[in-house]
């Protein structure tokens, strides 16, 4: 098979590797489509310290069953699947249920450095962490589905979306799909804070009211638009961006931090607990959240549409990645394609 492996930080080379074979419990997947990840981008630079050379990445990813391995009673070969990246033991999978990103000993595909992922035209992976896609869902659309997964996973952080009006900052890939979760949840308004002005197009295709940090301050600009949010969510990760959403959510807000630009964040506690806002982290997604999220955008495939921004044949793959680590405006997601 090809695949796209990673031969230094800072270069992708396209490499054949042997056709995997499906274990007992275990799915072969022929990959349709790839999304690259902001995480990729991070492991293909270096930047994360979570990838390493000679690995394979990707787990934003969608295909077809090709064969199952002993014991596996389906899906049949032919059907159009995804995968849920997050893995926990299988002896723990029922207890675990609803919270597998929490588990000490779970791995993730694609990130894991000794299992070649999703970049590849065949993957192998546990069985129970297939999906199949909903009827008359894209393999493109498929491939959406575990960052929606994401997002639909830091939504349910809130304790309060329909209706509400819901301060966004930063609308990259996740940032866009925060916007669709927030759509499908009911939320009156999304105002998105975003720099990029191909961003900011594209999140007012999706809906979204969408302002530029650069115009002032972001507080002010939401204050002056719509009143105090009723809550927000930082795509970003920076002292910055959380300190945006304190000033500009109403007393008693909850925030929730998604992106991790940061390691370390410094907060000006009194607008933590004068206003008694509350801080909460979200990461990654339950199998129940990545059900909710491939069910839900099934039903919005007209938002699936406007988060592809383009699709890329394999043996471009390298040059994409050189292009999006050095800054390349492309607004949202990029795929990578695996159909033979």
């Amino acid at each position: 098979m090809r695949a796209l492996r990673l031969a230094e930080f800072g270069r992708l080379e396209v490499v054949e590797l042997p056709d995997p074979t499906p274990g007992p419990g275990e799915v072969l997947i022929g990959v349709g489509f790839t999304g690259i990840c902001g995480t990729d981008l991070h492991g293909y630079t270096g930047a994360n310290g979570r990838r390493r050379p000679g690995q394979v990445m990707g787990h934003e990813t969608s295909g077809r069953v090709r064969a199952v391995g002993p014991g596996v009673a389906g899906p049949a070969p032919g059907t159009a699947v995804t995968v849920n990246p997050v893995v926990v033991p299988e002896a723990d999978a029922d207890a675990w249920r609803g919270r597998e990103q929490q588990h000490p000993d779970k791995y993730v595909i694609g990130v894991r450095p000794d299992l070649p992922a999703a970049f590849a035209q065949s993957l192998v992976v546990p069985a129970r962490n297939v999906v199949t896609l909903p009827a008359g869902m894209p393999l493109t659309h498929g491939a959406l589905i575990e960052p929606l997964a994401v997002a639909t996973h830091a939504v349910a952080r809130l304790p309060r979306v329909a209706g509400a009006t819901v301060l966004m900052t930063g609308g990259g890939p996740i940032g866009q799909s925060v916007v669709v979760a927030l759509r499908q949840a009911g939320a009156a308004t999304v105002v998105v804070s975003e720099p990029s002005a191909p961003r900011r197009n594209l999140l007012a295709g999706l809906g979204a009211v969408v302002i530029d940090p650069a115009d002032g301050p972001v507080a002010e600009q939401v204050l002056a638009l719509t009143g105090a949010a009723s809550c927000a969510l930082d795509a970003v990760g920076t002292s910055g961006s959380v300190a945006d959403c304190l000033q500009a959510t109403e007393a008693g807000a909850t925030v929730c931090l998604v992106g991790m630009a940061s390691p370390r964040l410094e907060l000006a506690a009194f607008d933590v607990t004068t206003a008694e806002r509350m801080l909460t982290g979200s990461f990654a997604y339950s199998s129940l959240d990545f059900a909710t999220a491939s069910e839900a955008l099934a039903g919005t495939p007209q938002l699936a549409d406007a988060l592809i921004s383009r699709t890329v044949p394999l043996a471009e793959a390298p040059a994409t990645f050189a292009a999006l680590a050095a800054g390349d405006p492309t607004p949202g997601k990029v795929l990578v394609s695996f159909e033979r």
